[in-house]
């Protein structure tokens, strides 16, 4: 059997983009059509939910289900297109001067259709090891719907050498990206009348003080920069996403909540900023107490993803650089899953087609070349893992 031609990968990738599977719609439907076309050529695969009946991680194995293998790991699961100017269906593919448009055709389910276009011909091929496709749910709502995968992978045996997740990096092999910790910070402060300031205290002041000890830090974090130098850009970030607060001008506000968080370059510890907030914040608390016991301010992290860090003499680097017949790699300052899965003890790098600038935007797009490049880079995986 010969390899698929583009014309194959982009019918499956047409096939992926229909479905919606935004945050609210789940991946169910999406994994039983995968599932029905695994089927159709042999291939074992397994559901490992992370809410059961509605979104789903599905695993697959092509191959001798021996020690060895290598895992192809993509998310299943897009952005939102509300709001965004639209000048075709986000969710049919358009084809356009060599550039396929739909929502998740870069991010990232070009990945996907290629390897599952390359099920039939990768089911021929006399394989030694095995190639794993591991497809995952609520990746862009912070690496969330993966966590039971991996955990079933991990108590696996046989286990994987290798992890290649095909986030779109122009097919340059990935050896870090950086961490993320989310966090909640809601300040109780005490309602008064705003005539009568020195009898309550007021939640959005409070919060904006805490908010400038993180622009300060914020500054503290830009100046120690990143070591390596190879993130853009090169220095862990700190960022107010949202804020709410106050019920009238002529009340003193009672509560304040804003959102927060922090991209940490590797080797860089969340926590340390969670505790230097903390702390901060415990010196305003005497003053907010004098007014009112019940008064405070707490912060609570949300959510945290582990940074990808270079491995000495990684097996996937060694794979994937071979693959991509490449011999430099690279880092990229948006978090990814491949920090879990090296967290979890697998040798993990980040390859896929299509460039990261392209997603997440109106009329996000793919170029037919960048899934060559990818097309070739499984063939190539496969010839190795068949010696």
């Amino acid at each position: 059997m010969s390899l698929p031609t583009l014309s194959d990968i982009e019918a499956m990738l047409a096939r992926l983009v229909a479905f919606d599977t935004t945050f609210d719609q789940g991946t169910g439907a999406i994994a039983a059509v995968i599932e029905a076309h695994l089927d159709r050529f042999g291939v074992p695969h397994q559901r490992v939910d992370y809410e059961a009946g509605f979104k789903t991680n599905l695993f697959a194995t092509i191959g001798p289900d021996g020690p060895g293998g290598v895992v192809l790991s993509g998310h299943l699961d897009v952005v939102p297109v509300t709001g965004q100017n639209w000048l075709t269906n986000p969710f049919e593919l358009t084809r356009r001067d060599g550039l396929l448009h739909g929502r998740g055709t870069c991010d990232m389910k070009g990945f996907a259709a290629v390897a599952l276009a390359m099920v039939p011909w990768l089911a021929q091929q006399k394989l030694k090891r095995p190639i794993h496709l591991a497809f995952s749910c609520d990746e862009e709502v912070g690496c969330k719907g993966v966590r039971p995968l991996i955990a079933w992978l991990k108590a696996r045996a046989p286990k994987p050498a290798a992890v290649i997740v095909g986030e779109p990096t122009l097919m340059e092999v990935v050896t870090g990206h950086k961490g993320i910790a989310s966090f909640e910070t809601v300040v109780t402060g005490h309602e008064a009348h705003s005539s009568l300031t020195d009898r309550g205290v007021n939640a959005i002041l409070v919060a904006a003080e805490v908010m400038a000890e993180m622009i300060r830090l914020r500054a503290e974090l830009t100046a120690a920069g990143d070591p390596t130098a190879r993130f853009d850009p090169p220095y862990t970030t700190l960022h107010v996403g949202t804020i709410q607060g106050g019920t009238a001008r002529n009340i003193i506000p009672r509560r304040c909540q804003f959102n927060w968080e922090t991209r940490v370059v590797p080797g860089t510890d969340p926590r340390a900023i969670l505790a230097r907030i903390t702390d901060f914040s415990e010196t305003l608390l005497p003053a907010m107490h004098a007014v009112s016991r019940e008064t405070g301010i707490v912060t609570t992290l949300t959510n945290e993803v582990p940074a990808l860090a270079p491995e000495p003499d990684g097996a996937a680097e060694a794979l994937a650089l071979a693959c991509a017949e490449a011999n430099a790699t690279t880092a990229v300052s948006y978090c990814a899953e491949a920090g879990l899965f090296q967290q979890a003890g697998f040798s993990t790098v980040i390859c896929g087609p299509g460039s990261i600038e392209q997603a997440h935007k109106p009329d996000e797009f793919i170029a037919t070349s960048e899934l060559e490049r990818c097309r070739r880079f499984i063939a190539r995986l496969a010839d190795r893992l068949s010696l």
